[in-house]
């Protein structure tokens, strides 16, 4: 007779209905091409940029240097600019780059980035890369 042990996974539903454990990281210098890693798989993020200068959000180095980013607008263009919406995505690092004041927050899911890594073809975070010639 076998046995099925139900655990925490990337398909586990229940790992993304609760309420994420908070991370929270303030004043980054993005300056420069900079990852933010989470300790483990997010269930959302959310970016504050309070820099006088645009920041690019990305998923690799490469993304935010070439061509695969969003753009955070500094807060001074407009009152809706200088955040990101509340993005639902489960990664365990992002990169940064423009500003030299970012907020970011995050709410954590218990997923372990191992978890990840075992089947993402670029290691410990999806690039956004996978199949592109």
């Amino acid at each position: 007779m076998s046995t099925f042990k139900y655990t925490v996974g990337l398909g586990n539903v229940g790992s993304y209905q609760v309420s994420g454990t908070p991370f929270a990281t303030g004043s980054i210098d993005a300056s420069t091409a900079t990852k933010i890693e989470f300790p483990h798989v997010t269930r959302w993020i959310y970016i504050k940029n309070n820099g006088a200068t645009d920041v690019k959000l990305g998923f690799s180095e490469n993304g935010v240097e070439g061509n695969n980013f969003i753009t955070i607008h500094h807060s001074h263009v407009n009152q809706l600019d200088g955040h990101s919406p509340v993005l639902e995505l489960k990664v365990t690092e992002i990169w940064l780059l423009g500003s030299s004041n970012v907020d970011v927050l995050a709410g954590l899911t218990s997923i372990d980035n191992n978890r990840i890594t075992n089947i993402s073809p670029s290691g410990s975070n999806w690039s956004g890369s996978a199949g592109v010639g």
